[in-house]
């Protein structure tokens, strides 16, 4: 593989599901039992050789940190190169970013002490498997200034979403910013590839024009001006929308072929956590579920994640739920579509339902 330097935004696009987010950043947000969606995007990128790789930060990103450490878990933990955290401003301004040129204005200077000859940007709100190396060699036969990966499904309407068309070549013709077009398109999933050099060519280039969007200023604006490619993800792609669309993905996960494509030939890494084993009953009751070391059940779990460290208790019957770290169900308690945040109590003989388009949410270390 060609030599390639990463970055990832951990807290794009988080007026998605400000539930979950507003006490992390979107890279930290618990998905499918022990991982962070960080980890997904982290270990696409190891996965495919990259072996430096500068974390955008913005906000609350505390979790985030104590998550990542420094990136042994990665083999990422090196003297040259390795996991970086970059600030959530440059040096020029003592302002969070409101955006990602911003964002990428912020990490200019550690662009240029990259020796690598291209870049990866990608965020971190979404579950799939891509070799980046594809995608660069796509690239490099194209002689494309920027590729664009793209993933074919229904539209679905975010804060803020791209979606474009493409030539039989593959060239990009046309980039729509919230289109109101609907059916199956070529959706955008942010990632891109350039060479290092014309990156910063394309910050250095905003900064003199005074731009502040990066599709709407350079990539809409650029279709006649540079060679855009795309390149087409094949299988697997959800991202975090919503909190219906994240309640979604984690009971994707329980589907035996969607972990096999997702975790299957290639691993996805995340933080040890050295937990004793779960514990089941003899009147534990489970079926269809994911459930993770520390766990303790006493009643029935059905089509459920289990986050480390959760308390079922007797006679409980918890279904279609998401329930993340240490959680503590109590005894007789009826749950449905449930999404529970960290350190939740649910006292005895509670019953909290909500449904498949719209779950119930508990909020991060609340008592009910």
């Amino acid at each position: 593989m060609a030599s390639t330097v990463g970055i990832i935004f951990s807290s794009m696009n988080e007026e998605n599901v400000p539930e979950i987010t507003k006490v992390r950043s979107m890279g930290s947000v618990p998905m499918g039992g022990r991982y962070r969606l960080v980890d997904f995007a982290l270990s696409n990128m190891v996965n495919s050789g990259i072996t430096t790789v500068g974390m955008i930060t913005k906000n609350n990103y505390q979790s985030l940190m104590d998550h990542l450490g420094s990136g042994k878990y990665w083999d990422l933990a090196r003297k040259e190169g390795g996991l970086i955290l970059l600030p959530p401003y440059s040096g020029e301004s003592e302002t969070l970013y409101r955006n990602r040129l911003e964002a990428l204005k912020g990490a200019t200077a550690f662009l240029k002490k990259c020796k690598e000859d291209f870049v990866v940007i990608t965020d971190s709100d979404a579950v799939y498997k891509l070799d980046y190396s594809k995608v660069i060699d796509a690239h490099i036969e194209k002689n494309a200034d920027i590729t664009m990966v793209y993933h074919e499904h229904e539209v679905v309407k975010s804060h803020y979403y791209i979606n474009f068309e493409t030539a039989a070549d593959g060239k990009i013709t046309d980039v729509a910013i919230n289109s109101t077009a609907r059916g199956v398109r070529k959706n955008y999933i942010n990632v891109m590839v350039a060479r290092t050099s014309f990156m910063l060519h394309l910050i250095q280039d905003a900064i003199q024009h005074g731009y502040t969007s990066f599709g709407r200023d350079i990539l809409s604006k650029g279709v006649s001006t540079y060679n855009l490619y795309a390149y087409k993800l094949e299988g697997y792609y959800a991202s975090v929308t919503s909190l219906e669309k994240y309640f979604s993905i984690n009971l994707d996960l329980l589907n035996k072929d969607v972990r096999k494509e997702i975790f299957g030939d290639r691993d996805v890494y995340t933080k040890v956590n050295d937990s004793a084993p779960a514990k089941f009953t003899d009147t534990a009751k489970v079926k269809n579920s994911l459930v993770s070391d520390g766990c303790f059940i006493e009643g029935t779990v059905e089509n459920c994640i289990l986050f480390r460290g959760v308390k079922i208790g007797r006679g409980a019957v918890v279904k279609n739920c998401i329930i993340m770290t240490d959680n503590i169900i109590g005894e007789n308690c009826n749950l449905a579509y449930v999404v529970s945040d960290k350190d939740s109590v649910i006292r005895d003989n509670r019953t909290l339902a909500g449904c498949e388009k719209q779950p119930y949410f508990i909020n991060k270390g609340s008592l009910i």
